[in-house]
């Protein structure tokens, strides 16, 4: 009798721990990752009344069972299913982590590791990142200094908003590519200007400047162009200044073919002039001055008007002048109207003299050549005719360095001077196939580059790279009459990317990938692998011991933590980032355990009543 009451007992305690597991089962419904737990029971233990006993084959009597009064139950086991996952809460916080698989992330409180699921996580005041209910720092794994890649090493804080990290360095441009159409009737490339090609590239310290560059026709028939290093602008759009310019190289001096037309200056005229039939027939005079042919001396014959301007233009005592176009005037004898006739086809102005303080004389008959073999150089025809320097300032007026970078001009019959060739620095010789309109070559190099160098000198230059500039995939073709050469920074190719350079770039962003590295994002498009959060996994994950505040630690039946840990992904599993895992407590399972739990409460609660009246009818025997 008093067996039951003690099974009674046993029965009342073991359901009210049952009891205690379903209740905080259902109070941790809404915990972030926690895991539910269930209860077992087992029988308590057995008094043995009557042993077995087996068959005896000499007596002919059967065997007899053990008999055996069971005397309560126990809790056999506070299981953990710690392996069902559970739902998810979407938060949209970057560092709200989710595990989708077996592992569990790794704190550390300054002394020891623990293990939780719970991926609540912020970046605390010092940078790291850390659990927002307890502030353990969140670890990991951080890159190797020499090639920014992960090392897998015993785990450490992971201090995500480092000084170091808050900034990207900036890099100087090394490469460049230039592509597009190079199309021969392009009017920018025809003109003296030239097809604008701007390459923005970086120095050292992030500065951003702009390569100038301009790409002109020599022949397009024969697909020979030239492209000009025009100048280096900073960002304000203001050159870095002659000094620094002719530090700078860029393929070598050229002398080209140029159409460059300058006008005479308001103040110059000509004074006198010399006209020709392109034979032996020559006219020389003043300028407006009038002749009466056979009366006038040094008027023109009546021979040598005729072969320049046609037969029976002028007859003897006729009034003529000749304009500075070569037209002439004829006012016949006893008359006062004159009649105008131009300068024919096949006639020809062949000199101009000026009315500059030289009275110079124009030919207009031959090309006029640099002549550098005296001092200063002066510009010579075939007729040995010589131009200074200082005579063609006077006359025309251009900027000296036009002037200085002349190597042959002609001059027509109104005294324009058209500069046919001209020498220019820091320019290459930029050819493509006829045939094809492939590339061909520039400066030489098959490869299609060619360097914008920054050499050394007075000028401090050092901020600057060397730029490998790619113009190999350009091609010749009509485009409709517009080139569409551009430049960009960068390589191409298989070093496409490589190169571009960079101003400094502030950190916008962090952002956890699904295998738990850590990037940082960079207002410059740069971006940085921060580290990477490790994790753990376990033989036996429900052997780990819960600690309280959604933590777990090692025991000697989960198995062991190496402090090294393992990259998810080979566990086959992944981390989400902005959701969270909650609580895989099923309501449904939790109150139909509690309905068994009670009825079996209630009944264990009866044998004591029962027995207790079992008790009583004894003690009454004896009234």
């Amino acid at each position: 009798m008093m067996r039951s009451l003690y099974s009674g007992v046993a029965g009342l305690k073991t359901h009210q721990t049952k009891m205690d597991v379903i209740g905080n089962n259902i109070a941790n419904v809404n915990t972030t990752a926690y895991k539910a737990q269930s209860i077992t029971f087992n029988e308590l233990m057995y008094q043995t009344t009557k042993r077995a006993s087996g068959a005896s084959a000499t007596t002919g009597v059967g065997g007899t069972n053990a008999g055996q009064i069971g005397l309560g139950v126990k809790v056999g086991a506070i299981n953990t299913n710690i392996s069902s996952q559970g739902a998810t809460q979407t938060t949209n916080l970057p560092f709200d982590l989710s595990i989708t698989g077996d592992s569990f992330f790794i704190v550390n409180n300054g002394q020891e590791n623990f293990f939780t699921r719970a991926g609540s996580f912020y970046v605390d005041g010092a940078g790291n990142l850390a659990m927002t209910s307890t502030g353990y720092n969140v670890m990991g794994w951080v890159t190797d200094p020499t090639t920014g890649d992960i090392k897998q090493d015993t785990v450490v804080p992971l201090q995500v908003m480092h000084p170091d990290f808050m900034n990207y360095e900036a890099e100087a441009t090394t490469m460049a590519t230039v592509t597009g159409i190079t199309d021969k009737n392009d009017t920018d490339i025809r003109s003296s200007s030239g097809k604008i090609i701007n390459l923005e590239f970086y120095d050292t310290l992030g500065y951003s400047y702009t390569a100038r560059m301009s790409a002109h026709v020599i022949d397009g028939d024969a697909g020979q162009f030239y492209v000009q290093l025009d100048d280096i602008l900073d960002k304000a759009g203001e050159s870095i200044g002659a000094a620094k310019l002719q530090q700078i190289t860029f393929g070598s001096t050229q002398t080209v073919k140029s159409d460059n037309a300058y006008l005479l200056n308001n103040n110059i005229s000509a004074t006198d002039i010399s006209l020709s039939d392109g034979g032996t027939n020559t006219i020389d005079a003043e300028v407006g001055a009038s002749y009466v042919i056979g009366t006038t001396n040094g008027a023109p014959s009546v021979a040598a008007l005729e072969a320049i301007y046609g037969t029976g233009v002028a007859a003897a005592g006729d009034t003529v002048s000749i304009d500075a176009g070569g037209n002439l005037s004829v006012t016949k004898a006893g008359e006062t109207t004159p009649v105008i006739t131009r300068l024919p086809a096949g006639s020809e102005i062949t000199s101009l003299t000026m009315n500059n303080t030289g009275a110079t004389k124009l030919s207009t008959a031959s090309e006029y050549i640099y002549d550098d073999s005296v001092t200063p150089p002066v510009f010579k025809n075939t007729a040995g005719d010589t131009l200074d320097m200082a005579t063609l300032t006077e006359l025309y007026g251009m900027p000296a360095e036009t002037l200085e970078s002349a190597r042959a001009f002609t001059v027509d019959g109104s005294g324009m001077m058209t500069i046919t060739q001209k020498e220019i620095t820091n320019a290459a010789l930029l050819d493509y196939i006829p045939g094809t309109g492939q590339f061909a070559r520039i400066a030489g190099n098959t490869m299609g580059e060619i360097t914008l160098g920054f050499g050394t000198g007075p000028e401090d230059l050092s901020s600057f790279r060397n730029i490998a500039i790619n113009f190999g995939s350009t091609l010749m073709n009509n485009k409709d009459g517009k080139s569409t050469l551009g430049a960009e920074r960068g390589g191409s190719g298989e070093n496409a990317g490589l190169g571009t350079g960079r101003k400094i770039g502030e950190m916008t962003e962090v952002i956890v990938q699904d295998d738990g590295k850590i990037y940082a994002n960079y207002d410059n498009g740069q971006s940085r692998l921060l580290g990477q959060i490790a994790t753990a996994s376990f033989a036996n994950p429900s052997g780990l011991e819960k600690r309280g505040d959604n933590l777990y630690s090692a025991s000697m039946n989960s198995g062991e933590f190496d402090g090294i840990g393992s990259d998810i992904k080979e566990g086959g599993g992944y981390m989400t980032s902005g959701v969270l895992e909650m609580s895989n407590v099923d309501l449904s399972s939790e109150f139909t355990e509690m309905i068994t739990t009670q009825r079996g409460f209630q009944a264990n609660s009866r044998i004591i009543t029962v027995s207790d009246t079992l008790l009583e009818e004894l003690t009454n025997l004896k009234r």
